[in-house]
């Protein structure tokens, strides 16, 4: 049996698990049922679905993924893998120009060595640009930007929010109700109302 993994990690879009799909169809999976594709960061040694992939595989099968990037940015990880690989008596495919045949239980020293310089050059690239986002962060937060989400005001609250807090307030619907209409939580319903009303009872 042929399965694939697939993964993004969740700054990337949608788009890229496609992609990932796509070719994973094309290197011979057959079904959509026997690829595994989560958003994780590779560095996550604990994901849900490779973790399942690993339990269902039997010996003979055949793990595709795109790149070692898919399958994990973290050398330790990646030889932790290698050894379930081979001790499954597994094939592992990669990308369809790399091929490590496992099936009898061992593993050709060169290709081992190739596979674990591609998982450090992963694990490196990732670092790095993990570096590049932290300078640039703390560059922009020098020059005074702000990060995460804007601070919610009276101002700011959604023009929706006006419509349908003044039905709330005269009972024509209730929170649940009001949460539908907004498509929100009721959590940040509460949320909205509170601020409402405590800028309200600030002007009064």
């Amino acid at each position: 049996m042929k399965y694939g993994y697939a993964r993004c990690s969740t700054t990337e879009e949608r788009q890229d698990i496609d992609r990932q799909k796509r070719e994973l169809f094309s290197l011979g999976v057959e079904k959509d049922k026997q690829i595994f594709w989560e958003y994780e960061s590779g560095m996550k040694d604990d994901r849900a679905e490779l973790q399942k992939l690993m339990d269902i595989v039997k010996e003979g099968d055949t793990i595709i993924t795109t790149e070692v990037s898919r399958l994990t940015r973290s050398t330790k990880h990646l030889c932790e893998i290698l050894q379930t690989i081979q001790e499954k008596k597994l094939i592992l495919n990669i990308g369809g120009s790399f091929v490590v045949d496992c099936s009898h239980g061992n593993m050709d020293p060169m290709t081992e060595g190739m596979l674990k310089m591609w998982g450090v050059f992963s694990e490196m690239e990732r670092n790095l640009i993990s570096q590049r986002v932290i300078s640039g962060m703390k560059n922009a937060a020098a020059k005074g930007a702000k990060f995460g989400r804007p601070e919610v005001t009276k101002e700011t609250l959604p023009d929706k929010f006006w419509k349908y807090y003044q039905m709330y307030k005269d009972k024509q619907i209730n929170i649940t109700d009001f949460a539908n209409l907004m498509k929100a939580s009721r959590t940040t319903i509460y949320k909205y109302i509170a601020i409402a009303e405590m800028k309200q009872k600030k002007i009064s």
